[in-house]
């Protein structure tokens, strides 16, 4: 590690400590939350004191692209070797249009159809060997474990559950969740309308109870004059649900349809059309509903599919594959700008700065063959994709070269190393993506994951 990563790790973990000392000798005082966060302020700095005040955990999204559509994820972070080949018989489809990200702390190779190139480097993707190929499902299990009988997901959602909301996760489809000590009860839905649905108050439809805006006010009132009468609101195990109900009587009295449903200039924005792939259809419509949930602080994680459609012809219609991977990398471009465009009611900056989103699958596709794109990988290998908000070393972590040489990481240093396997890496490569949405508490990580040293991969911790 270079003497200025060190240097800021030191700063950020003394700046980590005193927020913790603070915050703790509060309590030990009986001070409430504001009042410590007013006394930082004014001591160390009104920046430390929103760091203080910040959401302890990053909200996520997890895109599960089984039954071979990992594959098209390939087309926007190709194994660097593999696209620098020049090789027309890789699975790579802009031989010489392939550009190293700058800044990025390993490799990473960029195509003309990769989201976020306008990011910095360190807030790059990180791309992790990890888990075995699983041909063919849509609820692949092999890196979606942080230990045995803990689920990624659900345990990310369980760390999410510090900073309540109305529905703490939903998922689309037949995605995986599992289990993990903590984790809350996942709200299942068949489609993005259907998260809409989840949000449709009847109290407040026509005809309802509270479907005038005085009706809908004069509740939200009464509830908090309720909540100001209970001693109980002051007792740590009733605050969650407190947070909770607070915002449940607003939302009772608002329809939010309207607010979540998609639009045809949302699908425009997200790159689109009536003549597009149902697959990425299904795709944009299903960001575009959680940005909007996430703006409206109604959810903390989502949980999607993608793709799911096995394309081993693609390579036989190189207009419709560049259209489809264009698609993809649109999508998942405009829902970055849709939430950096959002302040984050629940901590500094924007709600880009503070959302984790992961991409897994059940195979990744054979990236040294195009022809008939086959479903094995070498050495059974498998990937993950991570947009880690800065938490995460960015560029690949072992991969893939031109000769079908497997390498994978150390967890400790982050070298790439021949003699791991990328089964070896799949729960260090979901501890990383867990870490990530702790905001780098790495004590909460260790509450499920009990694996390798981080080290190598994280870019701060809590210890």
């Amino acid at each position: 590690m270079r003497k200025t990563e060190k240097k800021e790790r030191r700063r950020r973990l003394g700046r980590r400590a005193l927020m913790q000392w603070s915050l703790a000798t509060g309590a030990a005082l009986g001070l409430p939350r504001w009042k410590v966060f007013e006394v930082l302020e004014g001591t160390a700095g009104k920046a430390l004191a929103d760091d203080a005040s910040c959401a302890p955990s990053n909200r996520s999204v997890h895109i599960v692209a089984g039954t071979g559509g990992l594959a098209w994820f390939n087309l926007l972070w190709p194994h660097v070797d593999v696209a620098e080949a020049g090789n027309a018989g890789f699975s790579w489809h802009a031989i010489g249009e392939e550009t190293r990200a700058m800044g990025t702390a390993k490799p990473l190779v960029l195509g003309p159809e990769s989201p976020w190139q306008d990011l910095p480097g360190a807030r790059q993707v990180t791309a992790l060997m990890g888990g075995t190929n699983e041909t063919h499902t849509r609820t692949p299990q092999s890196n979606l474990s942080v230990a045995m009988n803990t689920g990624l997901f659900a345990a990310c959602a369980a760390v999410q559950t510090a900073s309540p909301t109305l529905t703490p996760v939903i998922a689309v489809g037949d995605v995986p969740y599992r289990n993990a000590p903590g984790a809350p009860r996942v709200a299942g839905v068949g489609s993005a309308d259907d998260i809409v649905g989840l949000f449709d108050s009847a109290a407040s439809r026509a005809g309802g109870l509270l479907s005038t805006e005085e009706h809908a006010d004069l509740f939200q009132t009464q509830y908090s004059a309720w909540l100001s009468l209970r001693s109980a609101a002051g007792v740590p195990t009733w605050r969650s649900g407190v947070a909770a109900g607070t915002t449940s009587s607003r939302l009772l009295g608002t329809n939010l349809a309207d607010a979540l449903r998609v639009t045809d200039a949302d699908l425009a924005h997200y790159g689109v059309s009536s003549t597009s792939r149902s697959q990425n259809i299904q795709f944009a419509r299903t960001l575009i509903v959680t940005a909007k949930a996430f703006a409206h602080g109604l959810t903390n994680s989502v949980i999607m599919p993608a793709m799911n459609d096995d394309p081993h012809g693609a390579f036989n219609d190189m207009g419709r594959l560049r259209r489809t991977a264009r698609e993809l990398g649109r999508s998942l471009d405009a829902f970055y700008e849709d939430l950096a465009g959002t302040d984050d009611p629940t901590c500094s900056g924007t709600l880009a700065d503070n959302t984790i989103l992961s991409i897994h699958g059940d195979t990744p596709k054979n990236p040294l063959q195009r022809g008939n794109w086959p479903d094995g990988t070498p050495g059974n290998s498998n990937w993950v994709y991570v947009l880690g908000a800065g938490h995460l070393r960015s560029g690949w972590f072992g991969g893939i070269d031109r000769n079908g040489n497997v390498r994978g990481w150390d967890p400790a240093t982050g070298e790439d190393r021949g003699d791991i396997s990328s089964a070896q890496n799949a729960t260090s490569a979901a501890a990383s993506i867990l870490y990530a949405v702790a905001k780098g508490d790495m004590r909460r990580v260790q509450d499920f994951y009990r694996g390798a040293d981080l080290g190598g991969v994280i870019t701060d911790a809590t210890v």
